[in-house]
């Protein structure tokens, strides 16, 4: 069994808004790298913190989007140029799996600060969520361009959420990294969370060398064509594993996300509700 390690108690909604604002990227857990949630919090213009935008952002912390999300909308009737609500207001469409609100929010984010390259994160989000994949996929290649040639802190970042989606009675967080992680090489991860935010079990795609120099070796033309094998690994912070299966070829995150889907109906989380 491949372990990965990290906290991961604060809700990913906000932080998704918090890298987007101001945030550096995500660490291995899934969280923004480098630190906890940041408060995006001067409103454009004013020079000082608008309360009722504090506000949305303490619901979203207590994954209350639903009242997070009229918050955000208050801002807006009074501030549409507000950037930050905007874009606080499709993470709280994102979680809320309102997903052509929340492309509203985030495409007017863009529009207002185009050249924040973090707004992008979001907008993956956002388009995942309506069911846009063109659109999602060609943020996501976006995203890789900026790893690899952008602002520094664009260099600096290792992955972003490409998309929440229900499972049952729980809620999937979906990272993309840009590079594979850690010392299996990990290239997605899976958080399953309760509806309260809380992760109670993750999914790993992991392809580490040393599998990957056996398989290659029995498989030499596919291996030549760029394909890997892959093995999707779970697990919870009470140490208990599951080895789901093996697949290969190459990381395509819709196929992908279909396997892991099926294992987590097919084998039920511990203590879990999702099915």
């Amino acid at each position: 069994m491949k372990r990965s390690t990290g906290a991961r108690g604060f809700p990913f909604a906000l932080l998704l808004a918090c890298c987007a604002l101001e945030g550096p990227g995500f660490a291995q857990n899934g969280a923004p790298a480098g630190a906890g949630p940041a408060a995006p919090a001067a409103t454009p213009g004013t020079g000082t913190t608008n309360p009722t935008l504090s506000l949305g952002m303490a619901e979203l912390q207590a994954n209350r989007a639903r009242q997070a999300l009229i918050d955000f909308q208050e801002v807006l009737k009074t501030d549409p140029g507000n950037t930050a609500a905007n874009l606080l207001a499709s993470t709280a469409a994102v979680e809320l799996f309102q997903g052509q609100l929340a492309v509203q929010y985030a495409e007017k984010a863009r529009q207002l600060d185009p050249r924040n390259w973090k707004i992008h994160t979001t907008l993956v989000a956002a388009y995942s969520s309506a069911g846009m994949k063109q659109q999602r996929d060609q943020e996501r290649t976006l995203l890789h361009e900026l790893h690899r040639t952008g602002a520094a802190d664009a260099r600096l970042a290792t992955g972003f959420l490409v998309e929440m989606f229900p499972l049952g009675n729980d809620r999937v967080d979906a990272i993309e990294y840009f590079e594979p992680m850690g010392k299996f090489h990990t290239y997605y991860r899976f958080l399953v969370r309760r509806a309260d935010g809380h992760r109670v079990w993750e999914v790993d795609v992991q392809s580490d060398d040393f599998d990957q120099k056996s398989w290659a070796a029995a498989h030499a033309t596919e291996a030549a064509a760029g394909e890997r094998q892959f093995q999707l690994t779970g697990h919870g912070d009470d140490n208990q594993e599951v080895d789901y299966r093996m697949f290969s070829g190459h990381p395509d995150y819709d196929d992908i996300r279909v396997m892991v889907v099926e294992a987590l109906r097919a084998h039920p989380i511990p203590g879990g509700q999702g099915g």
